[in-house]
């Protein structure tokens, strides 16, 4: 970008002088994007795509965001504190929903999706699992462009956002066991961790991969004894690498786990499956021999759970007991833990929100960077993800192919 209006001549990309004005002619024009913060409509759901600091910069950089009043009350960020960081605050949805880009963190309702004027753009997750054949047809209808940003990539091949819930969520997962442990009526009235003369509490750790990892970190700083189980020698040997120490690890083998699930204290269920449901790994019967006041965390809820016992619960009715084990099985964790995990999305979000300014548009961002390509599911209201169109037999096209198109 050219700033110093005093030189006259610039350099060439093969290094010879050339006139102002042919730069000009070649260089890139800065998009000002309106954004849209609309207010969550899940109850369960806490978390707000940009906070206040955010916000500051987009509108340093000439970009305007439209914020509904309250979106961000459940994170603790104050519409004051929105307008102070110069959005303007709008009282009705359907305002905000005139923005050319809209940032949610669940996906848009389908009432959300026919406030759309037509052709914008929402970055939100995309939570497959929950939708159907007709949500997908409204967006087509809407012409929309639809990113998620759980898909979304980085240099490295690896989904920079998922991991950055992950390890909110692995840390959050043995806070919540902690309480619950602790907690008459539903753990034992036990302190998770270890302290002097007493034998530590007995924490089983289901996946080795982000989620395990932090779990296993949160745990052994309160002093617990851990074990984690994986089938996957390579995510085990990984994992003792990621931590440095060692840590007792087993392949997923019924009879070892079943005898060491009889011991435990707590279990946090952290496998993840890439396509499908989760495998379920402790059945009925192995939970139904664990001690009376045990806690189970499944965080893979959000793809049927790992444990046969268990059902998926939301953040005002998160635990159930069965066979005297609490289950706690809340499938968007973070969503606990509002303000954290909203500055790790925002800050993430913020910095593609810049790009597709300096790039003068999401399309031309869309052309230089895969990482972000692979996001998107819906372009200009063509289905742009195999998986859905296997799913809902939809009409699908390649995206690589629709971007070629467009050069």
């Amino acid at each position: 970008m050219i700033s110093d209006h005093n030189n006259v001549l610039k350099m060439s990309p093969v290094g010879k002088l050339m006139p102002k004005e042919e730069v000009l002619e070649v260089s890139k024009d800065k998009s000002n994007l309106k954004i849209g913060v609309p207010r969550e409509v899940s109850g369960h759901e806490h978390r707000i795509a940009l906070v206040p600091q955010a916000v500051a910069v987009l509108v340093a950089n000439g970009h305007e965001v439209m914020i509904e009043a309250g979106a961000g009350e459940s994170a603790f960020f104050s519409d004051e504190k929105y307008a102070d960081a110069g959005a303007h605050i709008h009282y009705s949805k359907e305002d905000v929903y005139k923005a050319d880009l809209i940032l949610k963190i669940a996906p848009p309702e389908p009432g959300e999706i026919d406030l759309l004027k037509g052709r914008q753009t929402v970055i939100s997750a995309l939570n497959l699992t929950g939708q159907n054949e007709s949500y997908f047809r409204k967006m087509i209808g809407r012409k929309m462009t639809a990113i998620a940003f759980e898909y979304i990539m980085d240099k490295t091949d690896a989904y920079p956002l998922r991991r950055l819930m992950s390890e909110i969520v692995g840390s959050t997962a043995v806070l919540i066991a902690a309480e619950y442990l602790s907690k008459p009526g539903y753990g034992k009235g036990c302190l998770l961790g270890g302290v002097t003369g007493i034998t530590p509490t007995e924490v089983v750790i289901l996946g080795a991969g982000t989620v395990g990892e932090y779990a296993v970190r949160a745990a052994q700083g309160l002093g617990a004894s851990v074990k984690v189980f994986d089938n996957s020698i390579y995510r085990l040997r990984r994992l003792q690498n990621n931590l440095n120490a060692r840590v007792y690890t087993s392949i997923i083998q019924p009879k070892v786990l079943q005898e060491t699930l009889k011991r435990a204290d707590v279990v946090i269920g952290a496998i993840y499956s890439e396509e499908g449901r989760t495998p379920v790994v402790v059945s009925e019967e192995m939970v139904r021999q664990m001690k009376p006041g045990a806690v189970i965390v499944d965080v893979s809820i959000d793809q049927g759970g790992c444990c046969e016992t268990s059902e998926a619960t939301n953040h005002l009715n998160p635990v159930f007991k069965k066979y005297d084990v609490t289950h706690y099985c809340v499938p968007n964790i973070a969503s606990r833990v509002p303000r954290t995990a909203s500055y790790a999305i925002s800050n993430y979000i913020t910095s593609i929100l810049l790009r597709i300014g300096e790039e003068g548009g999401l399309e031309n961002l869309l052309r230089l960077d895969k990482g972000v390509r692979q996001g998107v599911y819906v372009l200009n209201g063509i289905i742009t993800k195999k998986i859905i169109s296997d799913t809902f037999a939809l009409p699908y096209r390649d995206i690589e192919l629709l971007m070629a198109a467009f050069h």
